[in-house]
């Protein structure tokens, strides 16, 4: 029966498939007993799901070939026999009939029963049949809770998978995108969470914070999820998939709108040129942004080089990065972020500590590097030798005072000095900047800035530190907000500190991608953006549309509102002026 679950849209798109439960729930076991004129209904549920595991078993073994099916089909076969065993489903009818169980209650009951008999015998082969039960029955139970169509489950069959699961880490992402998962439910998580992220860069439509999809959706059921506005249709209806259908043709359509924008110019409707930069993790990631026109890499997390492997990468495999991004990106420049684990991102390495109490606000970012300073000298001179093939800068996260920028400066300038003695063709300067995703650091710019040669804005971060919010909390995502006016003023107060010094400042976080919020950053001043590339076009599209004058006069109005509902309003007005 069809039923919609919701939860939050995380990373856009639609899929249908077939759900793969990572830990699937038990099934729910109905002990209410029935009325005499549910019997024969009841009876008939138990029919059908016998039936259907019959089916998915026969189906199963006609697809075996070769050494798979010599080492399968046994079992296969000795579970269609327990199907068929007369014994064994008349029991099942029986307590329907006599004991008025419910079918998962009788299903349950026979297995108990069965099982104990297995665990008294003597002999240990005939012991061990007892998984041979609790596989067939489990099967049965598993059948009876999904109930599914003969059109559902033909149609099931030829879609792929898409993964129901409680949490999943940014390192397991790119592998189920590779064996062609479809798209991705999770019972927790945040939009602003690093799996999330990857799942945008990937463009695997993802649902979290679904808190009923592992107790409301089983293995196999056919699930159609809207990542978009974060729902789940469970046995979609002929209707549903005529949505699905109709977002195709718009995806299409609006696709082929946008592509006229490739490699245009990003400017206001009053002439300001606007810098669209791309955040980018992967050689795919580079590539987009080149097609699409983007002024550069604004941000290239340089962690996932870390990620998925044991062994910290050599200077010279990170070189070889590097330098094949320089290279991609064709003369424009690159804004390598040095290494960032910690938080949520899973890490193979070693490096990250596994017992901080609270790692978010612990050894992380600059931190961690500055704690392996034999590290950030590799990662520092692997960047440097790629500078000899094009402009590169260097963006150091997690900063929070000027220190941090002084020690980080003084091993890049010896890194620099080093490479040239030893013959190495480097840029004659790299330019080093820090995120400001840290309040500490926003407040403090000020006396930070001349040491710098540039800032950039992580407000994933910045909200979440502002406004004391864990980012990954989804019990605290009505708490994440972008658009409360602390977050705001230090938005403008950055933006600001860093016109004044005559220092260019770029925004790098979700808020630069999310069309939403474009009107809004323009009227506090900003002119970069950087933005996973697939997001290029459709900023692009809304800024060519806006008058930035007009909206820099309702800076002032912004920055006075008090609570969200007046920020909202201003920028209702924003909306209507263009």
């Amino acid at each position: 029966m069809r039923s919609v679950l919701t939860g939050t849209g995380a990373a856009r798109g639609m899929a249908l498939g077939r759900a793969r439960l990572e830990h699937p729930s038990r099934y729910l076991v109905d002990d209410s007993p029935l009325a005499e004129h549910e019997i024969e209904d009841e009876l008939e549920r138990l029919r059908r799901a016998i039936a259907l595991a019959r089916d998915e078993l026969r189906t199963l073994r006609e697809k075996l070939h070769g050494s798979l099916e010599r080492e399968v089909a046994e079992f296969i076969d000795a579970h269609s026999l327990m199907l068929a065993d007369r014994e064994l489903t008349n029991g099942l009818f029986e307590l329907i009939r006599v004991g008025r169980y419910r079918a998962s209650a009788a299903l349950k009951t026979q297995r108990d029963r069965l099982v104990a008999v297995f665990e008294a015998m003597d002999d240990p082969y005939l012991r061990s049949r007892k998984e041979d039960v609790e596989h067939v029955l489990g099967r049965v139970q598993a059948s009876l809770a999904r109930e599914s169509s003969v059109e559902e489950r033909r149609l099931a069959a030829r879609v792929g998978e898409i993964l129901v699961s409680d949490t999943v880490a940014p390192s397991e992402l790119v592998p189920l995108a590779e064996r062609g998962v479809l798209g991705v439910v999770l019972s927790s998580g945040s939009q602003v969470s690093h799996s999330a992220i990857l799942a945008r860069s990937l463009h695997l439509p993802m649902i979290v914070a679904a808190h009923d999809a592992l107790s409301h959706i089983q293995d196999d059921d056919l699930i159609l999820i809207d990542g978009e506005h974060g729902e789940i249709v469970v046995h979609p209806t002929a209707q549903d998939l005529a949505r699905l259908r109709a977002w195709q043709r718009e995806t299409s359509q609006k696709s082929k709108r946008l592509a006229l924008l490739r490699n245009a110019e990003t400017r206001t409707k009053d002439g300001v040129t606007i810098s669209l930069h791309a955040n980018a993790e992967s050689p795919a990631d580079v590539a987009q942004a080149r097609v699409l026109g983007a002024s550069g890499v604004g941000l290239y997390r340089t962690e996932f080089l870390f990620l998925q492997r044991k062994e910290i990468p050599s200077e010279d495999e990170q070189f070889l990065a590097y330098r094949d991004l320089v290279l991609g990106m064709g003369g424009l420049p690159v804004t390598i972020r040095t290494l960032d684990l910690g938080a949520d991102k899973a890490d193979a390495s070693g490096l990250v500590m596994d017992d901080e109490e609270n790692p978010a606000l612990g050894v992380r970012g600059v931190r961690l590097s500055l704690r392996h300073p034999q590290l950030l000298v590799s990662q520092l001179r692997a960047i440097l030798r790629a500078s000899g093939y094009g402009p590169i800068r260097v963006l150091v996260p997690m900063v929070s005072t000027v220190e941090e920028v002084l020690s980080v400066r003084a091993l890049l300038q010896e890194c620099a000095r080093d490479l040239r003695t030893a013959g190495y063709e480097i840029a004659d300067h790299t330019e080093l900047g820090a995120m400001i995703e840290v309040p500490a650091a926003a407040i403090a710019l000020g006396g930070m800035i001349q040491s710098l040669d540039f800032v950039s804005i992580g407000t994933n971060d910045l909200v979440q530190y502002t406004l004391a919010v864990d980012r990954n909390n989804d019990h605290l995502a009505h708490l994440y907000d972008p658009l409360h006016p602390a977050v705001l003023k230090l938005l403008a107060q950055t933006i600001a500190t860093a016109r004044r010094a005559k220092r260019r400042v770029m925004l790098c976080g979700e808020m630069a991608g999310d069309r939403r919020y474009t009107a809004l950053l323009l009227a506090l001043g900003l002119t970069d953006f950087s933005m996973h590339p697939g997001l290029l076009l459709e900023v692009r599209e809304t800024i060519n549309a806006l008058d930035r004058e007009r909206l820099r006069a309702h800076a002032p109005a912004l920055l006075r509102a008090s609570t969200r509902a007046r920020i909202e309003g201003v920028l209702e007005r924003l909306s209507s002026d263009d």
